[in-house]
């Protein structure tokens, strides 16, 4: 059965509560059931990390590397900071999609950097939380297309 992971980076344990006139007001667990919904539908696998620190961001990767197909990853503030984790991802070797709720275009100059976007597969933001159930549909087409 093929494998998609989700990963959500820091202060997105807080979605719903923070910031909601950019983040919305879906909270993590509900974009979670969501996303597993669209994949269960489609026989497909779905892991869900979330993690406020880099290195445990880090370590989920590279310990579930040889269990994963695809991967979805809001890196929220390391979109902007984090050699570590692209590296992380190089390593792995697993195409990803790198989504965000907000489009980071649109905000603060700091923001409009991503470490990841030229090595994603795709990218996807400004949606909300459609942007997450964006990145599964396209996550789920490469598996059913890439996946043994």
């Amino acid at each position: 059965m093929a494998s998609i992971l989700v990963v959500h980076g820091p202060n997105l344990n807080l979605l719903g509560l923070r910031e909601t006139d950019i983040y919305g007001t879906a909270t993590l667990d509900s974009i979670n059931k969501k996303l597993e919904s669209m994949a269960y539908e489609k026989k497909i696998d779905c892991l869900f990390f979330q993690s406020n620190h880099e290195g445990q961001i880090i370590d989920y990767l590279q310990q579930h590397k040889d269990h994963i197909d695809f991967i979805i990853i809001n890196p929220a503030a390391y979109t902007h900071t984090s050699i570590a984790i692209r590296d992380a991802l190089l390593a792995v070797s697993i195409p990803f999609i790198e989504t965000h709720l907000s489009n980071p275009s649109k905000r603060e100059h700091f923001r409009q950097t991503s470490y990841f976007s030229d090595i994603a597969y795709g990218i996807i933001s400004g949606f909300g939380a459609k942007s997450y159930e964006l990145a599964m549909l396209a996550g789920i087409e490469y598996c059913q297309h890439n996946c043994v």
